[in-house]
């Protein structure tokens, strides 16, 4: 994963947030640190996984310390990554080395840890999905369950775990869904309404029968998601949009779990898009460990 692709401004804007919460405002203050820390002490620290999984996150690491340094008028901390985002780590595996600082060090730890950590935690869980279609011809996808402010690192972070973004918000994709349908009257009033008044936007259709499939490909939709669709109904409604000719592409969605994830990709689908990638990963276990004088 390359850096170009980490979205450096969304970053910012997170770190910036997060060290006001932590400190009190900005430049704020850590009570614990300004009084037993010297300015001018420095020291070497070590960011270590421990567990297992995938990182991702890394540039926040260089972000969060120099915003501390800057608020706090210290010299800015050096490091050295020694694995990029993307890669897998073991339990003990150093992730980057730092020196500086003592106080922005300290100051710093937990914001960065608490980014660094949820980041690396949906790399991890998205790895074990892409794993487990690996050689499917299916892809995961994310969703928009998304925390709050953090969708651009959440996205970045399936990306790292060899996940696909589905679409980054209301404004770039339209997604017909069921109170969609009820609004406009129909499944079809509904795709012509967004074709209309938003021609050059993608439309997806979410579907729950084979009926619905086909009524959304009839009406022109290219990317339906079969929503909540038992394996044996969803292969069906695969064949069945197939045998049209048409070159649609399709997801299963609802509900999917790592067990079934095999079963589902074998249907023939494109994608299986999974909100548990983003709001409910658990986090992959790091620590700064500053090193003793």
């Amino acid at each position: 994963m390359s850096d170009h692709d980490f979205p450096a401004a969304a970053a910012l804007a997170v770190v910036r947030g997060a060290l006001d919460e932590d400190l009190g405002g900005n430049p704020g203050v850590d009570v614990t640190v300004d009084s037993t820390i010297p300015r001018d002490q420095v020291a070497t620290a070590r960011v270590v996984a421990r567990a297992d999984g995938v990182v991702a996150g890394i540039p926040v690491i260089a972000t969060v310390f120099d915003q501390v340094s800057h608020r706090l008028g210290l010299p800015t901390v050096t490091g050295h990554a020694h694995v990029a985002d993307g890669d897998r780590v073991t339990r003990g595996d150093v992730i980057a080395t730092l020196h500086g600082p003592v106080q922005s060090l300290l100051i710093g730890e937990r914001t960065m840890l608490n980014i660094l950590c949820r980041l690396s935690g949906e790399a991890t869980h998205t790895r074990h999905w892409a794993d487990a279609l690996a050689g499917s011809g299916a892809m995961v996808l994310d969703t928009r369950k998304t925390t709050p402010g953090l969708r651009a690192l959440e996205k970045y972070a399936v990306r790292c775990g060899g996940g696909t973004n589905k679409r980054m918000g209301l404004f770039d994709v339209a997604m017909i869904k069921d109170n969609h349908k009820i609004a406009a009257g129909s499944l079809t009033a509904a795709y012509d309404a967004v074709r209309a008044k938003h021609p050059q936007v993608p439309v997806q259709v979410e579907v729950t029968t084979t009926a619905e499939a086909l009524e959304s490909v009839a009406s022109g939709a290219r990317f339906l998601l079969c929503d909540n669709m038992s394996v044996d109904l969803l292969r069906a409604t695969v064949e069945a949009v197939r045998a049209t000719g048409e070159q649609v592409e399709l997801e299963a969605t609802g509900g999917l779990t790592l067990d079934v994830a095999a079963a589902y990709a074998a249907t023939g689908v494109d994608y299986l898009s999974v909100g548990g990638l983003t709001h409910s990963s658990p986090i992959l276990d790091i620590a700064l460990d500053l090193d003793s004088p």
